[in-house]
């Protein structure tokens, strides 16, 4: 079944949904990450062989599950694994902020997921998620040269910024710019419409 999610201007084949990275959705998505992207991608660097070598996916499960304990975890983080017709497609999180009320986001999706309207659904549902926790802004980095993240959160209805840093992919800035949801956008219906 194909539903057209509200703004979206593609069809979002499929029932997306966001369930919380614990035990049973690590694999899976440790599976996505290897067969689907690179581990720069997914995960923050570490010392070891190139490509996905027994190292990269011990540290690719060490640092999801430093996150289990949630947004009052010590990482004060949320990761969900993002599910579309029952598959593991890639993962979306929220940590909170020093700021109060703010959250922050961040995705991947692997190669097969992308372009399809499924991180666009995926956002709707996170913002969804901020709001009922209480939060009434959620900021977002990535570069300028990340065209498909910063139409993805245009299309739901973030306001750029150039913070006037830059950034690079190879040093894995994402200072280049900053989204903010104004506090009146987070719980607005065009946000919760159902994907």
């Amino acid at each position: 079944m194909a539903d057209k999610a509200a703004g979206l201007g593609r069809l979002v084949t499929g029932d997306v949904r966001l369930t919380p990275v614990d035990e049973q959705t690590l694999e899976p998505l440790l599976s996505v990450a290897v067969a689907e992207t690179e581990p720069d991608e997914v995960m923050p660097p570490v010392r070891a062989p190139a490509g996905w070598s027994q190292a990269r996916r011990e540290a690719f499960r060490e640092f999801y599950r430093s996150s289990h304990g949630g947004l009052d975890g010590p990482t004060r983080t949320l990761m969900y694994a993002i599910v579309c017709d029952g598959d593991v497609v890639g993962m979306i999180r929220m940590a909170r902020r020093d700021e109060p009320d703010t959250m922050e986001t961040g995705m991947w999706l692997g190669r097969s997921a992308r372009g399809q309207g499924i991180g666009v659904a995926a956002l709707r549902l996170l913002l969804a998620e901020a709001a009922h926790a209480g939060t009434r802004r959620v900021v977002a980095e990535t570069t300028a040269q990340n065209t498909a993240a910063l139409g993805m959160l245009r299309r739901c209805g973030a306001v750029l910024r150039d913070d006037g840093t830059g950034g690079s992919r190879r040093d894995r800035t994402r200072a280049g710019l900053r989204v903010l949801w104004p506090a009146m956008r987070v719980g607005s219906a065009a946000l919760n419409a159902p994907v």
